[in-house]
């Protein structure tokens, strides 16, 4: 577990980061907010979202980010087996952006992966999520062309950060 002090506004606040499991009710709080927002900004056929059962599979780890004990964030890394992984379902709740909660959690999935001795941490995200855009440049990300599965999507932006 990683604990964190943050200050806004002149107050200290307590962030842990922990490896957890997504079938928690606050974690599946975040989970479907996620998806209705990206069901709100894209089709069906632009959306590549890991259901729960994905999420608790032996190649994914899952972090979760909670400020003042209450859950407020989420993210996995799901290794592809060929020295690289993905990150997927980083979500922070509205009420706590602002916080640093998503870069935290970066900080945290790419020590992860630095530790495992991966070559490259990827993602896909969506062409109208300026701030996640912003998040994933600031970390050294870089667009890339599709990889794994994921087809040629006009909606979709793939990036990657070589280790």
């Amino acid at each position: 577990m990683i604990w964190i002090g943050l200050r806004s506004f002149g107050t200290m606040f307590l962030l842990t980061i922990a490896i957890e499991s997504p079938r928690q009710d606050g974690v599946i709080r975040l989970l479907d907010m996620s998806t209705a927002y990206a069901e709100s900004l894209y089709p069906a056929e632009s959306n590549h979202l890991l259901d729960l059962a994905s999420l608790e599979k032996p190649e994914v780890t899952f972090w979760v980010a909670r400020l003042e004990g209450e859950i407020v964030g989420c993210c996995s890394l799901v290794e592809a087996g060929d020295g690289t992984a993905e990150i997927k379902r980083m979500f922070v709740d509205p009420v706590a952006r602002g916080q640093r909660v998503a870069q935290k959690l970066m900080d945290v999935l790419e020590e992860k992966a630095s530790q495992r001795r991966l070559t490259a941490v990827r993602l896909e995200t969506g062409i109208y999520q300026p701030e996640a855009i912003a998040l994933y440049r600031k970390f050294g990300y870089v667009e890339i062309e599709p990889f794994g599965d994921y087809q040629p999507d006009p909606l979709s932006l793939f990036m990657e950060k070589a280790l």
